[in-house]
């Protein structure tokens, strides 16, 4: 059910005590709580300031809000409270539609279709003093709580205006740290800020509603709102994406005046993958670009491999690396990105410390948003060993495959995943030097290049995709084991002999 899928998102922030609240005025109002809502509409009405700032505090703890059908009233003034030109009354309203939104679905779903009050709160955000922004912020991320409060804001286009605002308050400095999380284990790190409340806030809030979308709401964002907010995201995940690598993990609880986001960095991962759908378009070969790079311009050469030797017999084509990574072809490009004009093996820990873990995903997958719902629990982790990258080489007397990392042996039985922090990719320059192979899958979600000429091949064999592997192997080494697979596989030596 909804209810108890949405009764999962809690959401947690600090709170002020009373000696903290913004609210000083002796209430002298009678204890009939039926009576709020006439006072509240009699005052706004009348432009009583000071009645409304009393309704406002005498509602706030009202057991109105164990009753959703008595908040229905009050609800319909919200707009025109949080348009006020007093601070502190749009300051309390955005406190009050944040409670009310946690009530119950109802309630919530009736505050997140109302245009008014979230262009209303979007708007507080972004042009109210930093009190009032925080205010409204916290009441949106309440309404987020629900899938129908989602949707409502993007429905009434407040995305646009929270990345402008977000953009606008952290494009300064965001001096984010990573923080341990609720489970204390790296699928749980989290982003976390010293005394700014509204950055993490607006950050929240962007993220959720951006892993929400569909192509169709992500494609609705202004191109240049996407594409900075694509660049400023990156550029905050290569920063705490090397702290997690050199596991400079803070604990947040031994900091004051800090503030922790509710998202974890996985959500920081999903949401980039989500922008660069739209902010860049994945390169494309031709199935006719892969066939002339591959088979150079000999047609016959192409139609004696499909004839005799596809899905029969393996095909040998010589080429010199000065014809195959010549300047405008389809490998000259992935040669470049790899950095391989660096001595080997010292190029392992730049193309390494980069990576994060691509998680399987059958060829015929076809709604990506799918998928990433069903994974987004584990996405930005770093590379896990087997799963990701295997540091392996052939015993030359044995002629067994023999692993570098050894297992770990986890808890219960339970095999327990290596994740490839710096100290391991640093081993990985040495194991090279030992004659162990480098071998890393997914390199079709790793490298846009690599991505332009699996789908091509793709294409030319009429699949519907391709996978990609690359293997870094010493000087008079051998990385796998003899062995055979049970599908067609294209090689490509790029360098080396």
């Amino acid at each position: 059910m909804e209810g108890q899928e949405e009764g999962k998102n809690k959401r947690s922030r600090k709170m002020k005590s009373k000696s903290e609240s913004s609210w000083t005025i002796n209430i002298n109002l009678p204890g009939d709580h039926n009576i709020i809502f006439p006072l509240l509409l009699a005052a706004t009405f009348s432009n009583s300031e000071s009645l409304v700032k009393k309704c406002l505090t005498k509602l706030r703890p009202s057991p109105l809000f164990q009753s959703p059908t008595q908040l229905i009233p009050i609800i319909s003034l919200i707009p025109t409270l949080l348009n006020s030109k007093s601070a502190a009354i749009a300051s309390r309203t955005a406190e009050i539609v944040g409670a009310a939104s946690l009530v119950s679905l109802e309630i919530n779903e009736q505050i997140a279709c109302d245009c008014q009050t979230v262009k209303a709160l979007a708007s507080l955000v972004i042009k109210s003093e930093r009190n009032v922004s925080v205010a409204a912020c916290n009441a949106l991320l309440d309404l987020c709580t629900t899938s129908v409060g989602r949707q409502g804001l993007l429905h009434f286009s407040a995305l646009q205006t929270l990345i402008f605002a977000f953009l606008q308050v952290s494009r300064s400095s965001f001096p984010g740290f990573l923080c341990t999380g609720d489970r204390g284990n790296i699928f749980s790190l989290k982003l976390g800020i010293k005394d700014d409340e509204l950055t993490i806030l607006l950050h929240d809030v962007v993220v959720d509603l951006i892993n929400t979308c569909n192509i169709r709401q992500l494609e609705k964002i202004p191109k240049d709102l996407s594409e900075d907010l694509f660049l400023f995201l990156k550029k905050l995940w290569s920063k705490v994406h090397n702290q997690m690598l050199n596991e400079n993990v803070l604990e947040c609880c031994q900091l004051k005046n800090f503030y922790l986001s509710n998202i974890t960095i996985n959500g920081l991962a999903e949401s980039i993958f989500r922008l660069s759908i739209i902010v860049t378009p994945p390169a494309v070969y031709s199935h006719q670009t892969v066939k002339r790079n591959i088979f150079c311009f000999s047609d016959s050469t192409f139609k004696d491999f499909i004839l005799n030797h596809w899905e029969v017999s393996p095909f040998l084509l010589r080429r010199s690396s000065s014809v195959l990574l010549k300047e405008d072809g389809i490998f000259s490009s992935v040669f470049q990105s790899l950095s391989c004009e660096k001595l080997f093996p010292s190029l392992i820990p730049s193309i390494l410390q980069g990576q994060i873990s691509c998680l399987p995903i059958v060829s015929d997958e076809l709604d990506i948003f799918n998928f990433l719902k069903e994974v987004r629990s584990k996405l930005g982790c770093p590379p896990i060993y087997e799963q990701d990258i295997r540091i392996v080489k052939t015993d030359k007397h044995s002629k067994d495959e023999v692993h570098f990392f050894q297992e770990n042996p986890g808890s219960c039985g339970i095999k327990a995943p290596r994740f490839l922090l710096i100290r391991d990719i640093l081993k990985c320059q040495e194991a090279c030097k030992e004659g162990y192979t480098i071998a890393m899958r997914g390199m079709e979600f790793r490298s846009e290049k690599v991505a332009a000429i699996a789908d091509g091949l793709a294409s030319l064999f009429g699949q519907p995709s391709a996978g990609a592997n690359i293997y870094l192997t010493p000087p008079n080494s051998q990385g796998l084991a003899r062995h055979y697979d049970d599908h067609c596989v294209f090689v490509c030596q790029l360098f080396g002999t």
